[in-house]
């Protein structure tokens, strides 16, 4: 287990995540429960359990650190919330597709950013019974057991997480695929994957506890081409993300990077 540094009391804002993710849980059709669902736009869907959870997460950080902003895929985006020194970013349902369809690859996902850096993170996937927490020069942690990622020093073979495989990518390993992005990241904390690359826009709010999972555990995360993700943007987006073992993420930039070129060029 690891201590907090005095300006971070981490045991409040584990809790909270766990209460979070309980709150989620039953609302969660995978144990009978019925859930409202809608599409904020076309092929992006949320439910009412996202807003639950957005809404309870909202007032029980503000009390574990009043001082901080907020940035939430399930708020209005407000770049005058996050011009101090802390911030709160939050998904309050990552994977939500497999959450309204009863599947477990979802988490609540929860990062305290300073002066733009992640300073602490916490997942919750009570569907999956996994209560993950990292913080900055402490360590990352799964339940009771210390992260470490694989230290896979080649791309081939290299596992991923996905549903399937393009034909450019068949020098990797699939294993299974948690909807959840932050989750795929945090196998690659567990060394359970070596590699997750996409080359979409996302948000900061998908990756960024898992972010520091990674790092914590080893391992080292960018976008899509290679720069290292910023936690202060004013709109909060991020092109596609690349987590991976130390020896692989400069090789996977790599591998990626013409299809990256043109689905920047694409949008």
């Amino acid at each position: 287990m690891c201590d907090a540094p005095p300006m971070i009391d981490l045991q409040p804002l584990r809790d909270a995540v766990r209460q979070a993710g309980r709150l989620a849980l039953a609302h969660w059709p995978g144990d009978g429960h019925a859930v409202r669902v809608w599409d904020k736009r076309p092929g992006d869907p949320v439910s009412d359990a996202d807003l639950r959870v957005n809404d309870f997460l909202h007032e029980a950080l503000s009390r574990v650190l009043p001082q901080a902003g907020w940035l939430s895929e399930e708020s209005a985006n407000d770049p005058a919330q996050r011009t101090g020194e802390w911030a709160w970013i939050v998904d309050p349902i990552d994977g939500t597709r497999d959450f309204v369809r009863g599947r477990a690859g979802w988490a609540v996902s929860v990062a305290l950013v300073r002066s733009g850096e992640l300073a602490a993170a916490v997942l919750e996937a009570p569907a999956r019974g996994e209560h993950w927490w990292a913080l900055a020069g402490a360590g990352a942690w799964r339940n009771d057991a210390r992260l470490r990622v694989s230290g896979r020093p080649a791309l081939s073979g290299a596992r991923v997480p996905a549903a399937d495989l393009a034909r450019a990518d068949g020098l990797f390993a699939r294993v299974p695929q948690p909807n959840s992005i932050a989750l795929r990241l945090g196998m690659v904390a567990a060394g359970e994957a070596d590699l997750v690359a996409t080359y979409r826009w996302g948000h900061v709010w998908d990756i960024a506890a898992a972010t520091l999972l990674v790092r914590e555990a080893g391992g080292m995360v960018a976008d899509a081409l290679g720069v290292p993700p910023d936690f202060r943007t004013a709109d909060g987006r991020v092109f596609g993300v690349v987590a991976s073992t130390p020896a692989l993420l400069d090789p996977a930039v790599s591998h990626i990077a013409e299809r990256a070129r043109a689905a920047l060029l694409g949008t």
